[in-house]
């Protein structure tokens, strides 16, 4: 065992470690607080001045981090926030939790990543452990990290140590949150995969170590291509069941009644988030270099894509059938997060079906709980209230983010036309305004 790592595994042990997140996003601020419950202390690293200003104040910009949890660490002095890189001098451990999205023609972007890495360069000292959690393809850690940390003079594994251990938030989860979720950890060597589980292995109840970073990737984008893949499924399901005129919803549950050999997906009105829309096309884009076509990804990519047209291709029908043209016509569309109960909006299906129906002449408002406004191009758009008098005087309410707290009783009494493309309507029967994906 070299020194750098001895040292390191003592601090640990000592909770005298010092921690760094870059990137206080949905993913870096509750790992941040993580470390700083644990008593260790837990520096954030963020280019976002609002956001530094915000988690210095003790205010949570982050739906799974409790605002007086988060001033309470701030005032004892475990957690603290900068957008000043040179406090890596004074770190033994770094989490990059940044963005990873796709650029305009739906390649990795990467710049996010290289970024972090080329400011952490400058201040990278023997001892310290750096972990990329950031969603990316198999290969990026050892490719893009390992190199540029040797190019500075670094052994890998022995003075420094590198690990992969992606990210697994699910936001709005009441019951698995960082702490309690198992958390992969790919090391580049044996010493770098000891020193990222002892580190992770105080503030994660359950580590699953793998014997590479290339392994951890790629286990994080299998589980995201296998929920977009089977979205995929179901979403066309959706479609050949309208053609046969069957309940979709009925024949899911029918088949959930199954005990094995069947785990049952939802369909809706498209994909939405930072991971399940865009991970499997991390993985595709990696394959193609290499020559092979990940066909499943790119089908369930099309007709996952395909959903928001097929909405209001559907919402065009049904106003057909109540003498109303989809131009000029007054539609509310309940819910702009990607998922329920979240104010998360980031890759939502509602933003296109929003701009769709405009694009169409219609006149569109929304309602959303959770997200007071939003910006659809170049327009900025206001949630509207949800009163009995804005239902029963629009054209249709589509309803495409089903969060818990709207009174879908309410939606159904007095709207001329509902169209509901999450099944929130399902314990009223089959009333003759509801059509449903």
């Amino acid at each position: 065992m070299s020194m750098s790592l001895r040292n390191l595994l003592e601090k640990t042990e000592k909770k005298t470690l010092q921690v760094g997140v870059v990137g206080l996003g949905y993913v870096g601020l509750p790992l941040a607080v993580e470390f700083a419950r644990y008593g260790i202390r837990v520096t954030g690293i963020e280019a976002n001045a609002e956001k530094v200003k915000r988690v210095l104040a003790g205010s949570s910009y982050v739906l799974d981090v409790e605002s007086s949890e988060l001033e309470r660490h701030v005032k004892n002095g475990l957690l603290h926030a900068t957008s000043d890189y040179s406090v890596i001098r004074d770190l033994d451990a770094i989490s990059i939790c940044v963005p990873t999205p796709l650029n305009k023609t739906g390649d990795p972007d990467i710049t996010f990543i290289l970024s972090a890495r080329d400011e952490i360069l400058k201040y990278a000292h023997p001892g310290l452990l750096l972990i990329l959690e950031s969603t990316t393809y198999p290969g990026t850690t050892e490719e893009l990290i390992v190199p540029a940390l040797e190019e500075k003079g670094f052994t890998v594994g022995e003075d420094v140590f590198v690990a992969f251990s992606p990210e697994r938030v699910d936001p709005g989860n009441p019951v698995y949150q960082t702490h309690n979720t198992p958390k992969v950890v790919g090391g580049h060597s044996e010493n770098c995969l000891k020193a990222a589980l002892a580190v992770y292995g105080k503030i994660i109840e359950n580590p699953v170590p793998v014997s590479s970073t290339r392994a951890a990737e790629l286990a994080k984008l299998l589980e995201n291509t296998f929920r977009s893949i089977n979205i995929g499924l179901v979403n066309e399901l959706a479609i050949m069941c309208h053609l046969l005129n069957v309940d979709v919803w009925e024949v899911i549950g029918a088949a959930a009644t199954k005990p094995f050999g069947f785990m049952p997906f939802y369909p809706g009105p498209g994909l939405g988030g930072h991971c399940i829309p865009i991970d499997p096309i991390y993985l595709s884009w990696k394959l193609k270099t290499l020559k092979y076509r990940a066909r499943f990804i790119e089908l369930a990519d099309e007709v996952n894509g395909h959903m928001p047209d097929y909405v209001v291709n559907r919402v065009a029908m049904a106003l057909n059938e109540h003498r109303c043209a989809l131009k000029g016509s007054k539609i509310l569309v309940l819910g702009v997060s990607y998922k329920r109960d979240i104010d998360d909006p980031r890759e939502s299906p509602s933003l296109d079906i929003i701009e769709q129906l405009g694009r169409h002449g219609s006149l569109v408002d929304y309602h959303d709980p959770f997200i007071a406004s939003i910006r659809i191009g170049n327009e900025s758009r206001a949630s509207v209230p949800l009163t009995e008098e804005r239902v029963a005087g629009s054209d249709a309410v589509v309803i495409c983010t089903d969060h818990s707290a709207v009174d879908y009783g309410m939606i159904v009494r007095c709207a001329k036309l509902v169209f509901d493309a999450r099944n929130a309507t399902k314990t009223f029967g089959n009333p003759s305004n509801v059509v449903k994906l």
